[in-house]
């Protein structure tokens, strides 16, 4: 038997756009209206398929008007559709589903003043996930605030089958005990923070009425757009290791001072140089240029670029980066 009634749909496309600028990997966030409250959001548009034939032309021109940001790379990620994600008083209303993207940019391949009058604001991405960034060690927090936390949370059932997949899931997460830390698990581990109301928007989604934490874990987003972020996070930690999508970030030429800086700002870990050096050229990734750049001031170094003909003789060429 079908149901009486089905509540309408409406789709909506979300873009998490990343860009590096000195050593800080930025997603561009954009203000919410003043009746939806102070937290910031991802670019967001309704798609309408008078306009436009693919979501993909929709997403492009919505954030080009809400951001003036042209989109090269760009990628779908996910559908989120689950209920309660874009929570109402009385419940009321169409049920939106956002088709999530990933993509990449330059910063300074547009006007920055253009995008600044948009209200449209570049944000370390470690400002959302602090627990993310190993590259200066282990962070402290982990140890601090965020296992003890979490060990209350395994404890505080008293169904021991819960309990013991509650610590599954986190040993896989943070690398607990014998497992090691794993990067890409970027989504896993929000999910667990969420989880365990230890996040702002368990709070507003009213999962917990108080995280109980002195301070904010991160920067929150408005309804979901923290987790659309953790996904295009993990997504682009595993995808520059089978895929040449770092140079979607880099300039045109650059030093391999400059492409480990980005590699090490996307995955969060710092990388030994001479090792990076050999991973970089046993990949053959890149080229000369011939020219050379003296903009740190000190002895001058050779530029490269993105070999484009590593496209047509290898599957899968990219950055396979080792275990921690």
């Amino acid at each position: 038997m079908e149901p009486d009634h089905i509540p309408p749909l409406r789709i909506g496309l979300n873009a998490a756009i990343v860009a590096v600028s000195n050593r800080r990997p930025n997603i561009l966030t954009v203000p919410a209206a003043p009746a939806k409250g102070p937290a910031d959001g991802l670019p967001f548009g309704p798609f309408d398929p008078d306009r436009h034939r693919t979501f993909e032309a929709s997403l492009r021109d919505s954030v080009e008007s809400q951001t003036a940001l042209h989109l090269g790379y760009v990628e779908q990620l996910y559908t989120f559709g689950d209920r309660g994600r874009h929570r109402r008083n009385k419940g009321d209303g169409p049920h939106l589903v956002s088709v999530g993207y990933l993509a990449l940019t330059r910063a300074d391949a547009e006007s920055p003043d253009a995008l600044y009058a948009t209200g449209a604001r570049w944000r370390d991405w470690y400002d959302l996930f602090p627990w993310e960034d190993w590259r200066d060690g282990r962070p402290a927090m982990l140890d601090t605030i965020i296992l003890p936390r979490l060990h209350d949370w395994i404890a505080s059932t008293g169904n021991t089958a819960k309990k013991l997949e509650r610590m599954a899931r986190s040993r896989l997460a943070f690398g607990l005990n014998d497992f090691p830390w794993d990067e890409e698990r970027v989504l896993d581990r929000y999910e667990l923070l969420y989880e365990a109301g230890l996040l702002t928007e368990a709070v507003a989604d009213q999962r917990v009425s108080t995280t109980g934490l002195p301070a904010p874990l991160g920067f929150a987003m408005r309804f979901d757009y923290r987790r659309i972020a953790a996904t295009a996070v993990q997504r682009l930690r595993a995808k520059i290791k089978y895929r040449p999508v770092i140079f979607e970030l880099m300039p045109p030429a650059f030093t391999l001072t400059e492409l480990q800086a980005t590699v090490e700002a996307i995955s969060g870990r710092h990388l030994h140089k001479q090792n990076f050096r050999r991973l970089v050229e046993g990949a053959e990734l890149v080229e000369h240029t011939g020219a050379a750049s003296s903009a740190t001031g000190g002895r001058p170094a050779a530029l490269y670029r993105f070999r484009a003909k590593i496209l047509e003789e290898r599957p899968a060429p990219g950055l396979r980066l080792g275990g921690r």
